[in-house]
């Protein structure tokens, strides 16, 4: 197992340039740690209509979610965002996956298949469906890799091989969100997919870590990395009973 670093709580800092929301906090795999770094920026501006949060219906599949083994949950881990908790509302959730531009590349082939095959993991608690077109979908995953990040104190470039990040906007004077995913096209095998079932944890509401190395969402990358827990399932759970401003009309 790697060292650990832990996950530091996001500052937040307006933007009174931005007429609309935004927000976008970066989680971070480098190498082979999930590290979060303070100094990274996070915008959020509040309008003056700004609406009171509410809880959503959960969907079925959550709803019908029994944990027999009484695992618990790390919800108290889950940061509340300036729009309340990362909670989509409209199901299933749309995600677009990159596909390779040739054809022949096996290894690219290769890396669309395993990231697809872990995506349908998290379809069992969440309804998921993998769409062609990047501008409709809510969670976007590109074969990319994320920008270097320097060291705390300025000085040491990290290379990073996943990377989670959100925007909100309005449509139809509904508040919304999206996620981008970037996935290194180096990355490969079990530790691909730890960072594919991890990132896409957090894009599906959990904006937090876990303390226990059982969980997807634990802190650290492992050396066996493990499947999606039951701790969770749990936490994501929770967050899907808690009120949010996501999915519901400015003037509510």
């Amino acid at each position: 197992m790697g060292s650990k670093i832990p996950y530091p709580k996001p500052k937040i800092r307006p933007n009174i340039n931005i007429q609309r929301l935004l927000a976008v906090l970066p989680l971070f795999i480098s190498a082979g740690l999930l590290v979060v770094f303070t100094g990274l920026p996070t915008f959020a501006v509040i309008e003056s209509n700004f609406i009171f949060p509410y809880p959503h219906p959960l969907p079925p599949t959550l709803a019908q979610w029994d944990d027999q083994t009484n695992s618990g949950d790390y919800f108290s881990q889950v940061e509340k965002t300036q729009v309340g908790y990362l909670v989509w509302s409209q199901f299933p959730i749309k995600i677009y996956l990159e596909k390779p531009q040739i054809s022949n590349n096996q290894q690219a082939q290769l890396w669309f298949s395993s990231v697809l095959t872990t995506v349908q993991e998290w379809g069992d608690y969440v309804p998921l469906v993998v769409v062609e077109q990047p501008d409709i979908a809510d969670i976007i995953i590109l074969r990319k890799a994320p920008p270097l990040q320097f060291s705390r104190d300025g000085n040491f470039p990290r290379a990073r091989s996943a990377q989670a990040s959100y925007e909100t906007y309005t449509k139809n004077n509904i508040l919304f969100h999206r996620f981008t995913i970037l996935l290194s096209p180096s990355q490969t095998g079990v530790f691909l997919q730890a960072a594919v079932r991890h990132e896409l944890g957090h894009a599906l509401g959990i904006w937090g870590h876990s303390d226990l190395p059982t969980d997807a969402l634990y802190f650290s990358q492992v050396r066996n990395p493990p499947p999606i827990s039951p701790r969770d399932v749990n936490t994501l759970k929770r967050v899907y009973e808690q009120p949010t401003n996501l999915g519901w009309s400015l003037n509510k």
